[in-house]
């Protein structure tokens, strides 16, 4: 028997080609995408893993991680995004998510970060990353994830705690973050 992974993701095509992966490394993927349907699905399966995609289309995936961690309580719960920042990686782990890892992903690094929580992850940074400083864009981008964070995701009051024009911080935000 295979074990089940629970993929949640609104982007189809990464949907399918993860779930099409998995498939030939001998998991049962179920792809949902909404978190309606992960929940729908979580209901019915008893999954080992899942991924769960930051950036739905209608909502976060952050709010998702607590219910589907409520319904598989021994799964084993990523997220992944395409905006990786400090304050969301921290939100996400304190909901109750396993691992955090940026896109794009291969399955190789998708099934090596659900296999270590990221508290083994930090550990391993410390050691390798340790001299190597955060550039002045990343820095920037951060502390602007950490802004908007503690506003709830409004962009008007994050402008304003930022000292910074609207346009600007949603021409910034619309950005990929810079690499380390």
């Amino acid at each position: 028997m295979s074990a089940a992974f629970l993929i949640l993701d609104d982007n189809d095509v990464f949907a399918s080609t993860l779930a099409r992966s998995l498939s030939r490394r001998g998991f049962s993927a179920i792809v949902a995408h909404s978190g309606e349907d992960a929940l729908k699905a979580a209901a019915t399966t008893d999954f080992a893993y899942a991924t769960i995609d930051l950036q739905l289309q209608q909502d976060s995936g952050l709010q998702w991680i607590a219910p589907l961690r409520e319904k598989l309580p021994h799964a084993r719960l990523l997220v992944l995004t395409g905006y990786a920042s400090i304050a969301t990686t921290v939100q996400a782990i304190k909901a109750g998510a396993d691992n955090y890892l940026a896109k794009p992903a291969n399955l190789d690094s998708i099934l090596s970060a659900l296999e270590h929580s990221a508290n083994d992850a930090s550990t391993d940074l410390d050691h390798t990353d340790a001299a190597a400083p955060l550039s002045v864009e990343r820095l920037e981008w951060e502390h602007i994830q950490r802004v908007l964070v503690e506003n709830q995701g409004n962009i008007s009051s994050t402008a304003r705690a930022l000292n910074m024009h609207r346009r600007t911080l949603q021409r910034k935000l619309a950005k990929r973050p810079v690499a380390k």
